[in-house]
């Protein structure tokens, strides 16, 4: 079964795009490579660009306390797990109380340090950390595997409670949607939308292995046309009738699977 997801807004699309980054550069850390960790660092001044655009940090507290006020309502609901729920608002109060605690703006420990920001400068250019371009990098790639994995243990010390905050509010969003069986006729499918309480993220499911979806989204419709690739052209439509699931989430407080 794969599995896609689209945003409906900026704010759900940067915190996939951080999500993602933070994914990648984890698991390529893990791996201790040192082509790995070439990746992984790559991945982490990507990072520093995404989270450069806009004040993400206020925007992460105001999305915590939402979540928390919204489950805060659930208490003592009878129909509602009250251990998970209490575990989710500490989960939601430390990430608020962390990141709160840095008065710091989000990667600037990073932006001040004068190697990192050398090696960055350098890598908007294909090819630029080779050797003998970057003698530095080439010489930190040499050193041990634990040495490295301080370095990166040290460097996102700063950035970890931002990710985990992300984690969290992505893993509430995509609890709260119902799964809705579907058909797209000839590949296609639209379905309107009331607008009254904007959609965040589409999530959608298909068990087919030559078509994926693309989708055109806003709080109005959604539009899916499936495609199939062909690796040489550009991707053709999808003539017959697909089978999929699709989830609108919209995390209310409540959860439905």
């Amino acid at each position: 079964m794969s599995s896609y997801e689209f945003p409906f807004n900026e704010r759900i699309r940067t915190y996939l795009r951080l999500e993602d980054l933070f994914n990648k550069m984890l698991h390529h850390i893990a791996i201790g490579h040192e082509v790995s960790h070439h990746v992984a660092l790559i991945s982490m001044l990507q990072v520093l660009d995404v989270i450069d655009r806009g004040d993400l940090k206020v925007d992460l507290l105001q999305e915590l306390d939402r979540h928390k006020v919204q489950l805060s309502l659930l208490q003592h609901n009878p129909n509602i797990d009250q251990e998970a729920l209490e575990s989710t608002v500490n989960n939601l109060d430390r990430c608020a109380t962390t990141l709160r605690a840095d008065h710091q703006k989000l990667g600037q420990t990073l932006r001040d340090n004068d190697w990192l920001m050398s090696v960055k400068q350098r890598t908007s250019i294909p090819g630029g950390v080779c050797e003998f371009d970057l003698p530095s990098y080439r010489h930190w790639l040499y050193l041990s595997v634990e040495r490295r994995k301080q370095d990166f243990t040290q460097w996102l010390s700063r950035l970890m409670p931002m990710y985990e905050a992300i984690s969290l509010i992505m893993q509430l969003l995509r609890g709260s949607g119902q799964v809705l069986s579907l058909v797209a006729h000839h590949g296609a499918y639209q379905q309107q939308l009331s607008g009254h309480k904007p959609a965040q993220l589409l999530r959608i499911e298909i068990d087919h292995e030559e078509c994926f979806p693309e989708v055109s989204a806003n709080k109005y419709a959604i539009n899916i046309r499936f495609q199939k690739l062909d690796f040489v052209q550009r991707p053709k439509g999808c003539e017959q009738d697909i089978p999929f699931k699709m989830i609108v989430c919209n995390f209310t407080g409540a959860s439905h699977n």
